[in-house]
């Protein structure tokens, strides 16, 4: 991990120096461990997001940190198809190959550092699954999937994808080049990521290397959550420990604070960072299962509209064979 980066940090764009006496850090809110789980047919994941109360999340719902884990033959493990209603799903690989098709007829492939956005609205079938060649041969697995809120207005829009190269992603530096960040969705420094989104929302993974500092300019209106990937760090002027599987929500202000650990473990060489941060929507959320709307009585429809076929239904050439 990861499968994107550079040969040469020092020749990228760099974050700019920040003022101390006229940046305000943002200070740690709260530090949560992820538990451990099993998602779909059985794939380990790291349930992100537990026991942050939805205010301090939004406009996000839900993460998941998938792997890291490196398969035997015959192991990998993908979802059965579900529905989504009322969010966008960003599936971020960080390595690793993963399959994924629609009802309406879309999908493809995405694999080391690319990013599968599914804008769900109205609703749609999905299903992901790791390719037959993974499956035969295994291999390493290792990404995320982020849940964005849409607003009540944007809640039944037409369904769409947005498939995003790795490649694509804006790559910059810290002053020092101490720092590789990927851009892949809204705007940090003036350096916009390739990723459209309804909600105002930034997405960067980040690595920091061992005694490195991040200090990452942040839009004052939008939350900040930095989840740790690998490795151990401190968070905050007051230099909270934290390590991989852990979030730090944070406190208003206009500027991130990131140290790394000056000695890592032998199989972590560096401090992996996924830091997300968005302009809150504000809005009751009623959250269940695979939809995500606002008020109990939309969830109940969901679920109706679900069972009588009108999220639409799966693609005949993917139907399973009977005997």
């Amino acid at each position: 991990m990861p499968a994107i980066t550079v040969d040469d940090v020092l020749v990228l764009p760099r974050l700019p120096r920040l003022d101390p006496a006229t940046t305000t850090y943002r200070p740690v809110r709260r530090l949560t461990t992820a538990p451990s789980g099993y998602e779909g047919e059985g794939f380990p994941v790291r349930r992100a997001f537990a026991g942050v109360p939805l205010p301090e999340l939004d406009p996000f719902i839900h993460l998941d940190q998938m792997g890291e884990v490196d398969y035997a033959p015959g192991e990998p493990k993908g979802t059965p198809w579900h529905p989504h209603r009322g969010f966008e799903t960003v599936t971020y690989m960080i390595d690793g190959t993963m399959d994924h098709q629609d009802s309406l007829g879309g999908g493809g492939t995405i694999t080391n550092g690319d990013t599968q956005w599914m804008t769900a609205g109205g609703g749609i079938l999905h299903i992901e699954a790791p390719p037959e060649k993974l499956v035969m041969s295994g291999g390493l697995f290792h990404g995320l999937q982020l849940w964005v809120n849409l607003p009540r207005v944007a809640k039944m829009i037409a369904p769409k994808y947005q498939d995003i190269r790795g490649r694509e992603s804006a790559l910059l530096t810290t002053p020092d080049g101490g720092g590789l960040i990927r851009v892949i969705a809204g705007t940090i420094a003036g350096h916009a990521g390739p990723g459209s989104t309804h909600t105002p929302i930034n997405l960067a993974h980040v690595t920091l290397q061992p005694g490195a500092r991040l200090e990452l300019p942040w839009q004052p209106e939008y939350n900040a959550l930095v989840y740790v990937l690998a490795g151990r760090g401190t968070v905050g002027t007051d230099r909270r420990p934290i390590r991989i599987g852990q979030l730090a929500t944070h406190a208003p202000g206009d500027a991130i604070l990131v140290d790394a650990d000056a000695a890592q473990d032998s199989n972590t060489p560096a401090l992996e960072l996924f830091i997300m941060g968005g302009q809150p929507i504000r809005e009751p959320v009623a959250h269940y299962g695979p939809f995500v709307m606002n008020t109990r009585e939309e969830l109940m429809q969901a679920f109706e509209d679900f069972q009588k076929g009108r999220l639409g239904v799966i693609p005949a050439e993917r139907l399973p064979h009977t005997d």
